[in-house]
């Protein structure tokens, strides 16, 4: 059980040193949602295709409030770091960034493509 723990705790710390990268404010309730969901997600990808029905709703109950609070959260934090965040980290990671002139990714592709560099990362330490 402590080596699980010892590998959340680690998972958790990885997962937060690139959401700032990226830019997210640790200050925004979305950045807790967020890292959770793709901490959820690294674990089980299958959430990132059923987001409004399974992960929103974890994310909820764990933090106490709405589906609906946690996606408009989440939603914010992703509009701020697309708009303020490291433009570079932002083309290493999806491709493109708000130079580019595309607009932000949606939650699910940000969350997804988040969760699959941290598990291919973690696949190749």
């Amino acid at each position: 059980m402590e080596l699980n723990v010892l590998k959340d705790c680690e998972l958790e710390r990885y997962v937060t040193d690139i959401m700032l990268d990226i830019g997210v404010p640790a200050h925004l309730k979305g950045y807790h949602y967020l890292r959770d969901a793709i901490m959820l997600s690294e674990k089980d990808m299958n959430v990132v295709s059923s987001v409004t029905k399974l992960l929103y709703p974890t994310i909820a109950r764990h933090f106490r409030t709405t589906d609906q609070k946690v996606e408009r959260a989440i939603r914010n934090a992703i509009e701020v770091s697309w708009s303020r965040g490291n433009v570079n980290t932002f083309e290493k990671m999806f491709g493109y960034s708000v130079r580019t002139g595309r607009t932000r990714p949606t939650n699910s592709e940000y969350i997804a493509r988040i969760a699959d560099k941290v598990r291919l990362d973690i696949k190749a330490m």
